[in-house]
């Protein structure tokens, strides 16, 4: 009779206990970490970049030391900090188009004062 009063207990606690990743579990991650690479963020945003790598190796130390929360948490923070490099290269590629358009254009404007005046508006 006693054991049956453990056995919510336990069916509790093995509710509660946390999955181990498995190893298809880091590809969203890795494949988020390659597309920053992809979009520049060695050039654009290497501490992102930099800080998706290390959060990837360490939830691949989580699995082997059986750290299956951290291991998760770390995939996440991974996935988080390769999509901000991605957004963050995309922002200065976009930035410098915009500082390369804006210098086409004063170069135009002056070479049209230069033609039909200053008066050109």
């Amino acid at each position: 009779m006693r054991f049956l009063s453990f056995v919510p207990l336990l069916l509790i606690l093995a509710s509660c206990a946390t999955v181990k990743p498995e190893p298809d579990s880091f590809e969203n991650a890795e494949k988020a970490v390659s597309a920053a690479v992809t979009a520049g963020a060695e050039q654009y945003s290497p501490v992102e970049l930099r800080f998706a790598r290390e959060k990837l190796e360490e939830a691949h130390k989580g699995v082997e030391n059986k750290q299956y929360d951290k291991t998760w948490y770390l995939i996440e923070q991974a996935e988080i900090n390769a999509e901000l490099a991605i957004e963050k290269s995309q922002s200065a590629v976009i930035r410098g188009q915009v500082t390369e358009m804006t210098r086409k254009n004063e170069i135009l404007r002056e070479e049209f004062e230069n033609t039909y005046g200053e008066d050109f508006n």
